[in-house]
């Protein structure tokens, strides 16, 4: 495994089993513009620490996965055009001197490396529509399977195959449990047309199914209420960032990337209030979840 840098507040969190949120950077240096996206890092971190937990965004600087992120590096983060690495880039990036934001599945896997068990994102990877015949599906459902980290995100977005997403997530054995919500959460709107099969009350709720399951779990929470997007322009932008992904025949890890800057521009900055305010919430529930589950250690 490759060596990591913990930062030492993190380092010290973790040796005293003090609550810890990982953080994902691909966000900061895709999915949000500067400088947006350096107040939103900034607003990420204050929201775990407020909550009574520590923060650790993640990134890999210069080949070195880095555990925790000092002011300075999450500047960089949001000022360079970093690589985005996924978990199969890892190996790559690092032996050749590399520096890129970490995705869900980098995240997760970096995270629990280190030692932390719970993630806070926006929208988890899927099956994309016409996998049947692209294969195309994200290395998230994977590494969530695979890895004992629980992931707080708003669903998956709504160019996935949601059905199929959940259906994978089934054959892996992934619990998929609502935060307040008896409905799959579709990132910018509140409800798909699925229901979750479990669902909690509260984060002491969520941290007690997490530590009785002992594998990696998908805590869903829907955006914000006030921030869900009007459903006649979501449908409108989808439509629209799908035929483009067509016409400019995009594929991958560079779907996400291309679909959000649709809906960031052509919303008039509505999608950007939405994508924010559900990261943020995602993070809250997250750092709650993080604290409840030390105390569910010490019982």
């Amino acid at each position: 495994m490759t060596t990591l840098h913990i930062a030492e507040e993190v380092a010290v969190a973790l040796a005293e089993n003090r609550p810890v949120v990982a953080l994902e950077s691909t966000i900061l240096s895709h999915g949000l513009p500067a400088p947006r996206n350096l107040t939103v890092a900034d607003r990420l971190e204050r929201v775990v620490r407020e909550a009574g937990a520590v923060p650790a965004t993640i990134a890999v600087l210069d080949g070195v996965p880095h555990i925790g992120l000092t002011r300075a590096e999450l500047e960089r983060v949001c000022s360079e055009q970093l690589l985005k690495l996924s978990l199969r880039d890892l190996g790559a990036a690092c032996a050749l001197g590399r520096s890129g934001a970490t995705t869900v599945a980098s995240t997760t896997a970096l995270a629990h490396q280190a030692g932390i068990r719970v993630f806070g994102t926006g929208g988890l990877g899927g099956v994309h529509r016409g996998a049947h015949e692209t294969w195309d599906v994200s290395a998230d459902l994977d590494v969530v399977a695979t890895t004992p980290v629980l992931v707080v995100s708003s669903g998956v977005k709504s160019i996935l195959d949601m059905g199929a997403t959940l259906e994978v997530l089934e054959t892996r054995s992934v619990p998929v449990v609502g935060y307040r919500t008896d409905r799959f959460p579709a990132f910018y709107r509140r409800e798909s047309e699925f229901g979750v099969p479990w669902r909690v009350e509260d984060a002491k709720q969520a941290a007690a199914v997490f530590a009785a399951g002992g594998r990696g779990m998908l805590l869903v929470n829907p955006i914000p209420a006030a921030f869900e997007m009007d459903v006649e322009l979501h449908d409108r932008l989808l439509a629209e960032g799908l035929r483009k992904l067509v016409d400019q025949n995009v594929r991958g890890k560079d779907v996400s990337p291309v679909l959000l800057e649709h809906f960031h521009t052509a919303s008039g900055g509505v999608s950007l209030d939405a994508n924010e305010e559900l990261v943020v919430s995602n993070v809250q529930v997250a750092a709650e979840v993080a604290v409840a589950l030390c105390g569910e250690q010490h019982r």
